[in-house]
């Protein structure tokens, strides 16, 4: 069995990533610097895509998901595969909610977000476990279509959060002590059923201005 290399990108900013909105499955596209951070990275896309040789982009059907993927996809030449498995964890009653609003109308349920507790299940949403599932099952089977190559996947914070997790070996429940930047790139391989990490929040292709 040989080993697969998956790029793993955020999408770019949003108007609700600014001010801290959960937006989960809601359909939120990509505002002024979400725009161009994915110009900047479609640009760094297709210089690395002539050492990397990229043999399949595969994207969160969400808006802002396609959008980041869109410049890459036309600079390298492929197509945007769209996979629904690929989305946000499902935040149900909260999306939409600032933190601070989650921990004003539902503080029992603030309280297993803040605690990251696995198994709390959002009403009309996910827990940490089923998300958790979810990520590593679709990455695994797209990992598997492409042996010995490198592709490109372009989701959202809380996949790469699961991916980093599992090639880590962090628990769901342990605090996040790693960033998750809008539109950097994250390197993982992928080998006999197991993720090993090999770099991890590349921003260098973004402006330090739009960064901030």
């Amino acid at each position: 069995m040989t080993a697969t290399t998956l790029w793993l990108i955020r999408h770019g900013e949003t108007a609700w990533n600014a001010i801290g909105r959960m937006q989960g499955h809601t359909d939120i596209p990509l505002n002024e610097t979400g725009l161009e951070q994915a110009d900047l990275l479609g640009r760094q896309l297709q210089k690395d895509n002539a050492q990397a040789h990229f043999a399949a982009l595969y994207v969160s059907d969400l808006a802002r998901a396609r959008q980041t993927a869109q410049p890459g996809s036309h600079a390298i030449g492929l197509a945007m595969e769209l996979d629904p498995q690929l989305r946000e964890r499902n935040y149900g009653i909260y999306e939409g909610l600032t933190r601070e609003q989650i921990a004003e109308q539902y503080p029992e349920g603030f309280a297993h977000i803040k605690a990251r507790t696995p198994d709390y299940q959002i009403p009309e949403g996910e827990s940490l476990v089923q998300f958790s599932a979810r990520t590593l099952d679709v990455l695994g089977r797209l990992a598997n279509k492409h042996p010995d190559q490198q592709i490109l996947v372009v989701a959202h914070g809380g996949i790469l959060d699961c991916a980093y997790r599992a090639a880590t070996g962090i628990g769901l429940e342990v605090p996040r002590g790693h960033a998750l930047l809008n539109a950097s790139i994250n390197r993982l391989s992928f080998e006999d059923g197991h993720f090993r990490l090999l770099s991890w929040g590349d921003v260098a292709h973004l402006d330090p201005g739009i960064l901030e």
